[in-house]
């Protein structure tokens, strides 16, 4: 990966872009809302970025201290982004959220894959389609944002060697979802997590839609009417 790509540029009051803002409404909203983050969270590094947008996407600023950054994720999704490597999510919500523009990786859904695999082993629908996808996942951007049983999965599947280049695992509730993004933090694997039951797909989308961005404004791609 170049030292372009590693070190992207700041947001900043005369820089910030917003591919998904599709209007000019959207993207003064949009804008507005980064700033008050920026005020609030800092704007030092990537990091620091994807504080913000989650923040922004649950709306409460607490988000930005439940976040847990493991073996430099950042980079490590620009260059997956670089090499078009697939994006794979748990459910169709996170799939759907996901920025299309940008980049050139196929977002694929577990739900899609492995409904043979779900009913022989008697387990979930998203944990049998990351079985399916067990050949895709190498060199992979993960992204989970419900299911803790598929993060579990696949924390296993690091664990015997099946390489990802950056999981994002933020899956909400109380019924192993803390337990999961532990896991996860233990594993090799450069990784965005939240710390305890919260997360969500607003909290995984936001954080691989930053990464996104930052590709974008890396790739010179972000068109004039996102830029002030």
């Amino acid at each position: 990966m170049s030292k372009e790509l590693s070190h992207r540029g700041d947001i900043t009051a005369s820089t910030y872009i917003d591919p998904g803002a599709d209007t000019k409404e959207g993207y003064a909203i949009s804008k507005k809302s980064r700033t008050l983050a920026r005020s609030v969270i800092g704007d030092a590094t990537p990091e620091d970025r994807i504080r913000q947008r989650c923040s922004v996407a649950v709306g409460d600023f607490s988000m930005a201290d439940l976040l847990r950054f493991r073996h430099d994720p950042v980079p490590a999704a620009l260059a997956a982004l670089e090499a078009h490597a697939p994006i794979i999510t748990d459910i169709r919500m996170v799939q759907a959220g996901i920025q299309k523009k940008g980049h050139a990786s196929a977002i694929l859904c577990a739900l899609d894959y492995g409904s043979g695999i779900a009913k022989e082993k008697e387990i979930t629908r998203s944990s049998a389609g990351f079985l399916a996808l067990r050949k895709k996942l190498p060199g992979s951007i993960v992204v989970i944002g419900n299911a803790p049983s598929a993060l579990i999965l696949l924390c296993g599947m690091i664990h015997e060697g099946v390489r990802p280049a950056v999981v994002i695992g933020a899956p909400v509730g109380f019924v192993n979802a803390a337990e999961s993004k532990e896991l996860l933090r233990t594993t090799v694997s450069p990784s965005v997590s939240t710390e305890g039951t919260r997360g969500g797909t607003p909290v995984a989308v936001a954080a691989i839609n930053e990464c996104i961005t930052i590709f974008i404004e890396g790739a010179g791609n972000e068109g004039p009417a996102h830029r002030l």
